[in-house]
């Protein structure tokens, strides 16, 4: 029942000595989701000890290379290692030429399909699902076309408490109808009440990943009550002019959409090639969101899991 980020990348356009491009992996119970795929990103899965061959969905925030250059050598791996299901990529509309143009070029003998998804949004919608997880895209204001994903564990079926079984001699179907939080009627209209029998067994988990973007203000709406929100920080405090021009975040915008947000914990990353330190960013960030960290390439955050009862 994990739920579980590993951070592969976070530098900005210009990576450094220790520091990889945008690459997020996230766990869900083993299913892993791939959220950006820079340069280098199949090499720190493996540094990582992440299985490649559980990687099923991509997500792709926009064209920018720091965000996208390192799925072709994802893909060729892929197949050498004898892939045979089908990779689903989310992306933006252009992306689909890009891919064609890679298949057609070297994808020759591949085993596999890579399966492009065009993402499009105007606000939150749901783009994908899987058993247990609802994905969710929106949009993000940066120079080119980008958009924000956010993964939100599915609401569990309801628990039938012990007590009810006893005293009313449930059913199957009866006890089906309860743990769907619906109640159960019988003959002669006795009502056995779901809310008062069943309870939920733990709270859905939530991530948001906001890669490149300006701050604004409907961002908070749509992320609102995360557990974990990676925003990213390209820029510290000083530097807003800069943020502003080149369409991204600074420490205190990226603090302020968390806190306006009401999220668990925030993760700040794509941290500027300008500087090798980048503590003065965990310190900007904490004056105003004390529950933030800095991401590390290696990092895994777990979202625990709290139970009901």
């Amino acid at each position: 029942m994990n739920f579980t980020l590993n951070i592969l990348g976070t530098a900005s356009a210009l990576p450094t000595v220790n520091r990889y491009p945008s690459a997020h992996v996230l766990d869900v119970r083993g299913r892993l989701f791939l959220i950006d795929c820079g340069e280098g990103t199949q090499m720190q899965i493996r540094r990582c000890r992440l299985p490649l061959a559980k990687i099923d969905t991509v997500f792709i925030t926009h064209l920018h290379g720091d965000h996208v250059f390192g799925i072709f050598g994802l893909l060729s791996t892929m197949s050498l290692l004898g892939r045979t299901a089908p990779l689903d990529i989310y992306a933006p509309g252009d992306f689909g030429i890009v891919l064609q143009h890679f298949m057609s070029s070297f994808g020759g003998g591949f085993t596999f399909t890579p399966v492009h998804h065009a993402v499009s949004a105007k606000t939150c919608v749901k783009i994908a699902e899987s058993r247990n997880t609802d994905i969710f895209a929106f949009p993000l204001r940066h120079r080119v076309e980008t958009y924000g994903y956010m993964f939100r564990e599915k609401t569990p079926q309801r628990n039938v408490r012990k007590e009810a079984v006893g005293r009313f001699g449930l059913s199957l179907a009866e006890i089906a109808t309860l743990k769907r939080g619906e109640d159960a009627v019988r003959d002669g209209g006795i009502v056995i009440p779901a809310g008062e029998f069943t309870y939920q067994p733990y709270q859905p988990r939530s991530y948001a990943y906001c890669s490149d973007t300006a701050p604004f203000p409907e961002l908070a709406d749509w992320v609102r009550g995360v557990d974990l929100l990676y925003h990213e920080t390209t820029f510290p405090e000083g530097m807003a002019d800069i943020a502003s021009r080149t369409g991204h975040s600074t420490t205190v915008q990226a603090a302020q959409c968390a806190l306006d947000a009401g999220v668990g914990q925030l993760v700040i990353g794509h941290y500027s090639s300008r500087f090798k330190d980048v503590s003065v960013y965990l310190d900007e960030v904490r004056r105003i969101f004390p529950s933030s960290v800095l991401a590390q390439e290696g990092m895994r955050i777990d979202v625990p899991l709290v139970k009901f009862n």
